[in-house]
């Protein structure tokens, strides 16, 4: 990783930690988010995941508006995702749990 890329990377979890706490306070189920990222393509490789207790939960919220709040987050620092209803994925622990045997890595990299 170019120091540049480290920079950038930096800039980026401090302001989805910032995402991540306001969506603890406002969205019930919500539990936490991560992030991909391949610097060779970036911005456009970025990948936001969103990450609720369950299935449930997750048509219980306005997914557009966690998506805005991920994109306000990320234009702070000048970064704008192009296709954020691909790049601000909605998912869930019972899912990652059924299809995936609660690995996370596995489903991330999908």
């Amino acid at each position: 990783m170019r120091k540049s890329d480290k920079k950038t990377d930096n800039a980026i979890r401090k302001v989805l930690t910032e995402a991540c706490d306001q969506a603890l306070e406002e969205y019930p189920g919500f539990k936490w988010l991560t992030h991909t990222v391949n610097y060779d393509r970036f911005p456009e490789s970025l990948v936001v995941i969103c990450v609720f207790e369950t299935n449930e939960q997750i048509t219980q919220v306005d997914i557009e508006e966690i998506r805005n709040l991920m994109q306000r987050k990320l234009s702070s620092i000048g970064i704008n995702l192009k296709k954020a209803h691909k790049q601000v994925r909605i998912d869930s622990e019972e899912s990652c749990e059924q299809q995936n045997n609660g690995n996370w890595s596995q489903r991330l990299n999908q």
